[in-house]
C-alpha cells in the first residue's frame, strides 16, 4: 500500500520556524520526485518546493526561495521542508506528493499525502 504521511504542522507566530516531514512507504522512493504543495482557503493549490530523489535537483517557488529548505534522507524514506522566517501568507494547508516524471507538472504527481496544517500568526 502505498502512503505519504506528512507530519510537523502546527501554529507559530511570525518569523518562527516549523519542519515539515513526508515519509513514504510502498514504492521505490529514489526513483521519485517529492514535492510540498500547499492550499491556503479560498485560494489555488501551489507547489512550494521539490527534491529529486535521483539527482537531489530541487525547485523553490519565489516567495519562498531563501526561507525554505528541502532535503531528503533516502534511508528513512522522508523528505524534510524547513520552513525559516514564517509568514502569516504560509500559511495552508501542506501536502506532499511524488511524482515519477520531472515533478514540473502537477499532472505528474501521482500519490498524495493526506496534509498537514501551517498557521502563522501575525
Amino acid at each position: 500500500e502505498v502512503q505519504l504521511v506528512e507530519s510537523g504542522g502546527g501554529l507559530v507566530q511570525a518569523g518562527g520556524s516549523l519542519r515539515l516531514s513526508c515519509t513514504a512507504s510502498g514504492f521505490t522512493f529514489d526513483d521519485y520526485v517529492i514535492g510540498w504543495f500547499r492550499q491556503a482557503p479560498g485560494k489555488e493549490r501551489e507547489g512550494v518546493s521539490r527534491i529529486s530523489n535521483r539527482d537531489r535537483s530541487t525547485y523553490y517557488r519565489a516567495s519562498v526561495r531563501g526561507r525554505f529548505t528541502i532535503s531528503s534522507d533516502n534511508a528513512k524514506n522522508t523528505v524534510y521542508l524547513e520552513m525559516n522566517n514564517l509568514k502569516p501568507e504560509d500559511t495552508a494547508y501542506y501536502y506532499c506528493a511524488a511524482a515519477y516524471g520531472s515533478g514540473s507538472y502537477v499532472a505528474e504527481y501521482v500519490y498524495w499525502g493526506q496534509g498537514t496544517q501551517v498557521t502563522v500568526s501575525s
